[in-house]
């Protein structure tokens, strides 16, 4: 069928081009104009009855026409067999920016918003500028996430909510939101001046479509729409849910606002911050306060303007709270476009497809990130300076080097998720406090418990996880009684990457996290003696760390019994050590790593002594937390301690043994990475050229001292 071009850019389809070759290619002009109108009259009386087909479908008052995502007629022709070659218009541009922007305050939140771009950055094809409004820890969590996930064509702003507070503060809100729920209605103040446009979501939506089409409605709205909106799905706003119930009021069934499309250049001409906020006024003084935070002072000016308002089909917020009409929102999966889990019961939520929808959700949920990590083709972006300096050191790398995967390990870059729960441990004496700090993966999570048992003071923790385990250790921390009453413990997510386990790079993370002055530098294999935490806020005192370069080193010892009765007090210990119970930490495998502790000594010993450094010493050591870091260019097993020890004597701190401390290292099945070291002759070669080139970047760093490392590594 021949293609002829419409003032729109669209084709009409007409009859079949005569099979004689010899007769006239051009139809008198008349007739062509005839049957132009023709088809033209045809496919408008066709739009015409399926949107009111539509309409019955869901509500009669809904707008769900073909401008609002819904195919139009010659779509649909097309997908029953009418089919046509000829180009359709683009939703929108192929390079056009979307934003959207998201209200982010707390631990919770910030998981929930990863779920959230998780489910748009899989269906996307456009660049996405991301706007949070966040609180101080939000902003610190999800500032680290996206620099270290480092996806192409994605932008951030954040915008402190704290700013913000001021204008919503004097709203009596009922809502479990609380002071946040409301910071939807000064957006068009939060955000920059010059942006026109913006997708505003709340963080417990999952999306499952493209956020393209719904960018796309923007070109429907009228000359006087602002605000785009599904409508509520519960009887809410009808104020017939039980007695006496009195909602805000609304326009029918009012709206939803966990999906909100603003124009907010619109917004600013009609002078949106004074109205909502005379709206607000007039409704408080018989209302006294909001129950559905900024959704009741939204409905009620739009009560007042409905002429401003274009409503979206139900199907972009099918809305899965207890006794909603969202089942009327959609017949096949493919309807499906964005979920909203707006219930407190979230995931425990009645639906009768809830089980479909809790399904799409965990998808997201434990989707491995680092495949979102995908260049938009035909779409160039500026990359960010972490990313240039990856690829430059990338192309620094020779890949037929033996040790190239080593090399490669030290370069990447692992997503990020700080404080992956709640962290509400603020330092009671600042001067002495300390903290544990300790690095592990999923198959020594059993440890957690047991030293949250023997050590009450605060902990951070680096976990090397994939997304799939970072959910079950939440599920498992949060079922658990002892964990899930500790606020004092930072959980900080490193999510999988390559073929080593970056030891050195969690350490340095769990690290950089500790809010104390003092740190306890330790593996979770081992369990601290009963009260050492306040063993060693009084050993910092006495030895006075504050103002000397000092390592105070915890002498550790091992049992080969899963099951111990953990000694209480030094002398128990000794007594288990001369029974055989217990051993010195490695003894008969690696005695090197802790001989010069000095453990003969330490065995009458009542006051702390100074020991001095020996080649591959690795002693467990609290320091002052502005201490050097761990080298991370060591990964998997292997001199990843010893570095870390010969660059502290380097530095000139002095090892000190504390006599009245120890720690027990419990037995565990070899890691993966041993078990490397010992089989794979490569392994071997390359740790000793990385021993080699550490020696050399030590002396370089240090001079002529550091030359003793080489020395006393050469008389092994």
């Amino acid at each position: 069928l021949p293609c002829f071009p419409c003032t729109d850019g669209r084709s009409l389809l007409l009859s079949p081009c005569p099979l004689d070759q010899s007769e006239p290619r051009y139809l008198e002009r008349d007739l062509l104009e005839s049957r132009v109108r023709e088809m033209e009259e045809e496919n408008q009386q066709l739009r015409l009855q399926l949107s009111q087909s539509q309409v019955a479908a869901w509500v009669a008052s809904a707008d769900t026409g073909p401008e609002d995502g819904e195919n139009t007629a010659e779509e649909r022709s097309t997908q029953k067999g009418n089919h046509t070659t000829c180009a359709r218009r683009p939703m929108v541009e192929k390079c056009e920016l979307i934003h959207v922007a998201c209200v982010c305050a707390g631990h919770n939140a910030s998981r929930d918003v990863v779920t959230l771009v998780k489910s748009i950055l899989f269906h996307r094809r456009n660049p996405l500028h991301f706007h949070f409004i966040t609180d101080a820890v939000a902003h610190q969590i999800l500032s680290s996430l996206f620099q270290s996930w480092m996806v192409p064509s994605v932008q951030v702003s954040f915008y402190d909510a704290e700013e913000l507070k001021s204008e919503v503060a004097w709203i009596p809100n009922k809502h479990y939101s609380g002071i946040y729920g409301l910071m939807k209605l000064p957006l068009t103040k939060a955000l920059p001046s010059d942006l026109t446009k913006v997708i505003v979501l709340d963080t417990d939506i999952t999306f499952a479509t493209d956020i393209a089409e719904l960018w796309a409605i923007f070109r429907k709205f009228t000359d006087k729409q602002v605000i785009g909106l599904v409508e509520n799905q519960s009887d809410w706003y009808l104020g017939n849910l039980w007695k006496n119930h009195k909602p805000w009021p609304a326009l029918g069934r009012g709206f939803n606002t966990g999906v909100i499309l603003l124009l907010l250049e619109r917004l600013r001409r009609i002078g949106w911050e004074q109205m909502w906020r005379l709206t607000a006024e007039r409704e408080l003084m018989s209302m006294l306060s909001t129950s559905l935070a900024d959704q009741d002072i939204f409905n009620a000016f739009i009560k007042q303007n409905p002429v401003l308002v274009h409503q979206l089909p139900c199907f972009w917020n099918v809305q899965l709270s207890d006794h909603t009409r969202s089942e009327q929102c959609y017949t096949e999966v493919s309807d499906l476009k964005v979920i909203h889990w707006n219930s407190p019961k979230k995931l425990r939520v009645k639906n009768k497809h809830v089980e479909f929808f809790r399904n799409l959700y965990l998808t997201f949920l434990e989707y491995d990130g680092n495949l979102l990590r995908r260049e938009l083709f035909g779409c160039p972006s500026q990359p960010s300076a972490d990313s240039l300096r990856v690829q430059s050191a990338l192309e620094d790398l020779d890949e037929d080097d033996q040790c190239y995967d080593f090399r490669r390990e030290r370069i990447t870059v692992h997503r990020l998720h700080l404080y992956f729960l709640q962290y509400e441990y603020v330092p009671t004496d600042e001067s002495v406090d300390i903290t544990l700090v300790a690095q592990l993966s999923m198959d020594r999570l059993q440890m957690l418990e047991a030293i949250c048992n023997h050590w009450e003071g605060p902990i951070s923790l680096a976990l090397y996880m994939s997304d799939a385990e970072a959910q079950q250790f939440l599920r498992y921390a949060q079922a658990s009684d002892v964990l899930k009453h500790r606020k004092n413990i930072g959980y900080h997510i490193v999510y999988k990457e390559g073929q080593f386990y970056p030891v050195n790079l969690l350490r340095n993370i769990a690290l950089r996290q500790a809010n104390t002055p003092y740190v306890f530098l330790t593996d979770v294999d081992f369990l601290p003696m009963y009260d050492l935490y306040d063993y060693l806020r009084k050993s910092i005192v006495q030895l006075d760390l504050a103002h000397t370069k000092k390592a105070l080193v915890v002498p550790a010892f091992e049992t080969l019994r899963y099951r111990l009765s953990f000694p209480k007090s030094k002398a128990e210990l000794l007594s288990m050590l001369d029974m055989g119970t217990l051993y010195t930490f490695r003894y008969h495998v690696w005695t090197k790593g802790h001989a010069p502790t000095n453990y003969a000594k330490w065995r009458t010993a009542t006051t702390a002594y100074k020991v001095e450094w020996e080649a591959d010493f690795e002693p467990y050591v609290v320091v002052r937390r502005d201490c050097p870091e761990y080298d991370q260019r060591f990964v998997g097993f292997g001199w990843n301690k010893v570095s870390h020890i010969m660059e502290l004597d380097a530095q000139e701190y002095d090892f000190v043994v504390l006599p009245n401390a120890f720690m027990i290292h419990m037995p565990h099945a070899p890691s993966f990475d041993i078990s490397k070291f010992r089989s794979s002759s490569s392994y071997r070669h390359c740790l000793t050229t990385l021993k080699e080139e550490f020696h050399q970047d030590l002396s370089r760093k240090y001079g002529a001292a550091a030359l003793k490392y080489l020395t006393a590594e050469r008389n092994i």
